[in-house]
């Protein structure tokens, strides 16, 4: 063939694909559209839906199928062959970051781990200089923990820039895209939150390095044993510039019963709740357990217990108005709108022949009004105060961690709502799902505190929900219907759809 013969052939075939795209409203990019049906003497609409239906198999590949698959494995790398545990910087998260990273480059991102042992996927699209979406979720876990917590939010946009990439789109998104597994949002081993997300958005004191774990090692030593820096300055150097940043968004499991009982896949968060960590020590005199009399004893174990007692009636029924010290009309606390938990405790020198001489626990208060929480804390820490007095009992109380209630932006809120309201019919049609809810997408406040807390003191913020059997999480039989994972993947593939330039979006 001469090579004039070759240019008009390439004409021609660039013409008939110029009007398959016109006919089909979507971009007829190789990749997608392997073994698409052949055009022959169907009816054009019938043509169409046959192409229709292979391209939303295509995605279910990536979006369901593989996300699910990878979900299952980042759930069996665990620092225990018992149970599910990565905590910051142990071996397991440290396999799980490397796992990530793959799967980012997979889906046509550079990659790397900073100092803070985030992981990191960037796409720099059409414009590197321009301000990026930033999305993720967190890698690490609680103790004996489900698989979906945190992991479905780095899957799931893994997944949905993967099918962009895929269909030769990637290449025309606006901005950069950046995806970020932060390396510790649950505080398991340090008990001090958003260590991954909070060095990002620049908000950790650099006192945070000497914070010590059980093992008394420091948040400095437990980076520079794995050849991070540890140092203010590395921490200072991750802040990134609110400039720099579009915004953020995330996924992530409801970790309630409200999606389940409406019958629904997918929520979006229109604010998250203020927490307060609290650590509390009393210090008594130890002593043998059977030769001190009771009288003389000053055993911290009884405070301890009757300071938690107090904790929770002043949550079941919170003060409300006037000055904390002088307040004293109790009311009831309805519909959750605060919640105080103790969720661990621990004696020295724990030995059941032996009065302690210290015991510690943690308290976890959580509200949506910030001056409902800050008044509990308040009054839990008069509280605890008076009893060891009473007791001559020594006590100290610590701030582990405050937050503020975060508003999530209201264009974020609507056009996740937009993509989650697409993907939720799409999926009642493919299942057969009737529904008799108005809202398709309901929107919902979250109790509990997710990266986007963090990242709140950064940029604007969005979330969407998925539902979760039974509202459990934080457990082995947290659990995620395939189908919701495709719905969440969908979702997110459609909200970075709607920023591709209208010629190119579907």
């Amino acid at each position: 063939m001469g090579f004039s013969a070759f240019l008009t052939w390439t004409a021609v075939w660039v013409a008939i694909l110029h009007q398959l795209h016109q006919v089909t409203a979507f971009p007829l990019h190789a990749a997608a559209l392997n073994d698409i049906p052949t055009y022959s003497d169907s009816t054009d609409r019938e043509w169409r839906m046959q192409v229709d239906a292979h391209v939303k198999e295509h995605l279910a590949t990536i979006l369901r199928d593989e996300a699910v698959n990878r979900l299952d494995k980042l759930g069996k790398v665990s620092d225990s062959p018992e149970f599910l545990q990565r905590t910051f910087m142990s071996p397991a998260a440290l396999r799980a970051g490397q796992l990530i990273r793959t799967w980012m480059s997979d889906a046509g991102l550079f990659t790397w781990i900073d100092d803070m042992g985030n992981v990191h996927g960037r796409f720099d699209g059409m414009n590197s200089s321009a301000p990026a979406l930033l999305i993720g979720s967190h890698m690490d876990t609680v103790i004996d923990a489900g698989r979906y917590d945190g992991a479905l939010g780095v899957v799931s946009a893994i997944a949905a820039v993967k099918a962009l990439q895929k269909s030769g789109r990637l290449v025309d998104y606006p901005r950069p895209i950046e995806i970020i597994a932060f390396s510790d949002e649950e505080g398991v081993r340090f008990q001090s939150t958003f260590l991954g997300s909070g060095a990002i958005a620049g908000t950790l004191s650099p006192n945070l390095l000497q914070v010590k774990d059980k093992r008394g090692v420091t948040v400095s030593a437990a980076l520079q044993k794995l050849s991070f820096p540890g140092t203010k300055e590395s921490l200072f150097n991750l802040k990134y510039e609110p400039e720099s940043v579009w915004g953020y968004v995330e996924v992530h499991i409801e970790q309630g019963p409200v999606l389940e009982s409406k019958g629904l896949p997918l929520g979006v968060v229109d604010a998250i709740a203020g927490q307060t960590r609290l650590r509390v020590s009393m210090k008594g005199s130890a002593g043998h357990a059977g030769t001190v009399p009771m009288a003389m004893r000053k055993d911290p174990m009884p405070a301890a217990a009757q300071a938690i007692v107090a904790i929770e009636e002043l949550c079941i029924r919170p003060q409300q108005g006037g000055s904390p010290a002088t307040v004293s009309r109790p009311t009831a606390n309805k519909g959750g709108a605060l919640v105080c938990t103790v969720g661990e405790i621990a004696s020295w020198p724990g030995a059941s022949n032996v009065i302690p001489g210290e015991v510690t626990f943690s308290v976890d208060v959580r509200a949506k009004d910030d001056n409902v929480r800050e008044l509990a804390v308040l009054n839990m820490e008069l509280s605890i105060h008076e009893i060891c007095r009473n007791r001559a009992i020594a006590c100290t109380i610590e701030r582990k961690n405050e937050a503020k209630t975060v508003e999530c932006d209201k264009e974020l809120i609507d056009r996740l709502s937009v993509s989650a309201t697409a993907a939720t019919n799409e999926l009642f049609s493919l299942t057969g799902v009737q529904t008799t809810n108005e809202e398709p997408v309901p929107t919902l406040s979250s109790g509990a505190g997710h990266d986007a807390l963090a990242m709140a003191q950064l940029t604007k913020v969005g979330i969407m929900f998925v539902r979760c059997t039974g509202g459990i999480s934080h457990s082995p039989e947290e659990h995620v219907l395939d189908d919701d994972i495709w719905a969440a993947g969908l979702a997110l593939h459609s909200f970075l759809e709607s920023d591709l330039p209208a010629s190119f979006s579907a």
